[in-house]
């Protein structure tokens, strides 16, 4: 991937993030499914986004889902709703899925710097490759005073460009990225994790799949009916 061109379109991802959060805090979320949220506007795709997203382009439904690597709960998100969310909605080209960085680092130290490994695989079109095995590891690193070892590992598993991601990490090219979402979600009382925004409902934590699969279904069915 042309590096230049993925960290020049930072300033529109974080306006995207902006025009998201936005939306979200217009409508308290509960710990279910909130009352509709003002749609945010849709801006032109940026390489940082595409990077973090799932599905078609013509998905009639788009998710975010705002993650912290070190969240145990967005693990158990991970392990037990993503896959079935992935074959079921995703892979048939109902619902286009793009993750947002959210780490909670007062209470998560190190998921800031899984954060920005995953952010530096995305330069490579590796991002969901990484995404996956930090979660499958989260509890091996999770506990570590060092984790970059580990990270380092990961990225030798994956056969990234080992010049390519030192210059990414030392250079802290994808942090403002990083930052610039944490800090707007804070900014707007946006500070649990996971938080999934569904069209313009908001969904706190984790809820039954039963509930993801209603909620996905009803606006399957309200976008395509007449179609």
């Amino acid at each position: 991937m042309n590096r230049a061109k993925t960290y020049g379109a930072t300033a529109a991802a974080l306006v995207l993030a902006a025009l998201m959060v936005a939306a979200w805090v217009r409508t308290p979320a509960t710990d279910e499914v909130a009352a509709p949220l003002a749609s945010a506007a849709r801006q032109p795709a940026d390489p940082m986004i595409e990077a973090r997203t799932k599905g078609s382009d013509d998905a009639p439904i788009t998710v975010y889902e705002m993650s912290d690597f070190q969240c145990p709960v967005c693990l158990a998100f991970f392990n037990d709703y993503w896959p079935t969310i992935e074959k079921d909605y995703v892979e048939t080209g109902k619902v286009k899925f793009t993750f947002l960085n959210l780490p909670l680092i007062s209470i998560h130290p190190n998921a800031a710097e899984a954060h920005e490994y995953a952010m530096c695989a995305a330069a490579q079109d590796q991002f969901w490759d990484m995404h996956d095995r930090l979660f499958e590891t989260q509890e091996a690193w999770s506990p570590m005073g060092d984790p970059t070892p580990h990270f380092i590992s990961l990225t030798e598993q994956l056969k990234l460009d080992q010049t390519a991601f030192r210059q990414c990490i030392e250079s802290g090219a994808v942090r403002s990225v990083i930052a610039g979402e944490v800090q707007m979600a804070f900014q707007n009382r946006l500070t649990g994790t996971p938080t999934f925004i569904i069209e313009d409902q908001a969904v706190k934590g984790l809820v039954d799949l039963d509930v993801w699969r209603m909620i996905l279904d009803s606006l399957y069915t309200d976008k395509t009916a007449g179609s």
